[in-house]
């Protein structure tokens, strides 16, 4: 199933895309008379009982939106947890010039820089060296702690597209990288959540394109650590929770890869779209 959430009357609501539409599920089911709720978030807390509902409305009589009348909201827009990768593909860390980790190399982004598919950005006065990295986000589905590699996997409610926005600038100008990554902003996700039962996170194909044109190409076999290997890392030492969410590291191809004098940082007016194999183009342009 395809959840996202869209903006009516100044609140996130729930949606399921499909084939047909974007089923607006708080109007389809007061129609129907069903319980369900109205919220990603609760959904994710209670899969088991709600993704039924989900798809009796469907066979109902569902209220169509058209996707291009509505305005997104991040298809999670209230993680606990925003944990990112990095350098967790090889040919990105000999680009950037860093060595191979050995183990996950994990940082943080706040919920300040969470923005949704189709989300204007604006960057900010004073850093230069804007760059993309495209990703895929794991939404963990339930609380999750010490988990071992081959029950990982469970822990995980979906899947969605990703793009960890760098100020480069600033990620560099000390040893911690936090302030180039947590700009407002700088964590657009979506357009959907495609639930777990759905995808094959080990074999994705994955780009990024800068106005048209292909910055990274790759698959998420690629990965030095793979989705199962991250979660259950990660819970060794951070519980985790419903509805956080976990950036995967990005391929090769990203500006800072190039030689210094090739490298033509992204600007106000550029169309960054991100995506991957089965979940879909998350669009974002600058501003």
């Amino acid at each position: 199933m395809k959840l996202l959430q869209f903006i009516k009357d100044g609140q996130a609501r729930l949606g399921v895309k499909t084939a047909e539409g974007i089923m607006d599920v708080e109007l389809t089911a007061r129609r129907s008379g069903l319980e369900l709720p109205f919220s990603m978030e609760e959904v994710i807390r209670n899969s088991a009982a709600f993704i039924p509902r989900l798809q009796a409305l469907l066979g109902g009589d569902p209220q169509w939106l058209k996707e291009e009348e509505i305005q997104y909201a991040p298809c999670v827009t209230s993680p606990q947890k925003i944990i990112c990768v990095g350098l967790n593909y090889r040919s990105h860390a000999a680009e950037s010039g860093l060595e191979t980790p050995l183990v996950p190399v994990l940082f943080s982004k706040f919920n300040n820089s969470l923005a949704a598919h189709r989300e204007k950005i604006t960057l900010p006065d004073g850093p230069s060296q804007i760059d993309y990295e495209a990703e895929l986000v794991l939404v963990i589905g339930k609380r999750t702690s010490g988990v071992s590699k081959e029950e990982a996997l469970s822990s995980i409610f979906g899947y969605t597209v990703g793009n960890d926005l760098s100020a480069r600038d600033l990620q560099f100008r000390t040893s911690q990288w936090l302030v180039g990554k947590s700009l407002d902003g700088f964590a657009p996700v979506g357009p959907c959540v495609v639930t777990a039962d759905e995808v094959d996170p080990g074999s994705l194909n994955i780009e990024c394109r800068v106005n048209g044109e292909l910055r990274q190409s790759a698959n998420t076999r690629d990965m030095i650590f793979g989705c199962a290997e991250l979660v259950s890392y990660i819970s060794a030492y951070i519980t985790l929770e419903p509805g956080d969410l976990i950036f995967t590291g990005t391929p090769e191809g990203v500006i800072l890869g190039y030689p210094e004098e090739e490298r033509i940082w992204l600007r106000s007016g550029d169309e960054v779209t991100v995506t991957i194999e089965g979940l879909g183009t998350l669009e974002n342009r600058l501003g």
